[in-house]
């Protein structure tokens, strides 16, 4: 499996020295666990450059820079991987806001700003391919668009020389199912992961584990959940899904504090909602539910323990919380030069030459 992933990469690149070169997936997850940074949309929107609701990624056109930035950014922080920003740049997303005569265009150019990292860094590259909002289990039709809209994408990213590509954010297993055939058909290694709601199963009401091992036997490099759920409700799905797949599993939470109650980023209530938007903080009024780098940390852990091998945060992930889960792997990523030490903290710090009369003040703070 691991030979042919790596012929793929060779038959598939454009002649580059790293694209033939880079160890490939399975090489990478033979060697530890691979750290993929996402939460691309959710980042860009906090930083001015996209508009949350729609969420199309129409900064890769307008602002190429700040899509570079951040895939340096997140790479600094420890991610294994530049995943060109391709989620929601699919035909039905772009038709919904009247911009589907840029779809080539904006998938070529995300995949190309992508890649510039990629090589500068020797990090691996990924195409993205997610949830269509179009699939419909009871609608032939709709499964026909579906796969004519993976088709495309896969086939720029092929062409861009991807190492693999991902299908995320999947509600529906047989939407996952007609993204990996695709992604097979072009002879690519597949990431596929599920996102399941405030039932733990998928939208068709099938069972995670039977899901994952339908993916598995169809051939998908790597299975598992991301999004939807924030760590303390993911963990607990995760043991499942390993013990009955003999495929690496993945895990990518969105870094907010759901919990039994409320499983999910889109089920979180504030007391108070008479400033939120419909009453509702997601998606632009999340801060107050956002993980401390600690409890990502402690994710990244129990997280491994349980047997899954590649790790990440989806929507609301910041770097700081990709080093945090870096450093818990073991990991001294380039921003792990700047990791926090209190010691020499004017008022917490415990470095001679400190002035005793602030450190006695500090507990008035």
């Amino acid at each position: 499996m691991t030979e042919s992933n790596s012929t793929v990469t060779e038959s598939n690149s454009t002649g580059t020295e790293s694209a033939t070169t880079r160890p490939g997936l399975l090489e990478r997850l033979d060697a530890g666990p691979v750290l993929c940074a996402e939460g691309y949309l959710f980042e860009l929107e906090r930083r001015g450059y996209l508009q949350a609701g729609a969420f199309v990624p129409e900064v890769v056109l307008d602002h190429p820079e700040q899509v570079t930035a951040l895939h340096r950014d997140f790479v600094h922080a420890g991610s294994d991987v530049v995943e060109a920003l391709t989620y929601y740049a699919h035909r039905e997303k772009l038709r919904a806001v009247g911009k589907d005569g840029l779809l080539e265009e904006m998938n070529r150019q995300s995949l190309a700003l992508a890649r510039e990292v990629a090589e500068e860094s020797g990090t691996m590259l990924a195409g993205n391919v997610c949830n269509t909002n179009l699939y419909d289990p009871e609608n032939p039709e709709s499964q026909v668009r579906t796969r004519e809209m993976f088709e495309e994408q896969v086939g720029w990213a092929a062409e861009a020389a991807v190492d693999y590509v991902i299908g995320e954010t999947f509600r529906y297993a047989g939407e996952a199912r007609i993204a990996l055939d695709v992604i097979c058909q072009f002879g690519l290694p597949a990431v596929i992961t599920l996102a399941v709601g405030q039932q733990p199963d998928t939208r068709e009401g099938q069972s995670l584990p039977d899901a994952f091992r339908r993916l598995a036997d169809d051939g998908a490099t790597v299975v598992g959940l991301n999004c939807i759920r924030g760590p303390a409700t993911m963990l607990p799905l995760l043991a499942a899904v390993t013990a009955a797949v003999d495929v690496p599993v993945a895990a990518l939470p969105v870094p907010y504090r759901t919990d039994a109650d409320q499983p999910t980023f889109q089920s979180l209530r504030e007391p108070d909602d008479a400033l939120l938007p419909e009453g509702r903080p997601f998606p632009t009024a999340l801060d107050p539910f956002t993980c401390n780098r600690y409890e990502i940390a402690d994710f990244a852990l129990k997280a491994q323990a349980a047997g899954v091998r590649y790790l990440g945060l989806c929507c609301g992930a910041a770097p700081h919380h990709v080093r945090s889960m870096a450093e818990a792997l073991g990991r001294t990523p380039e921003a792990s030069r700047y990791s926090d030490d209190m010691s020499k903290h004017a008022f917490f710090g415990t470095a001679p030459g400190l002035q005793s009369h602030n450190r006695e003040y500090r507990e008035r703070l």
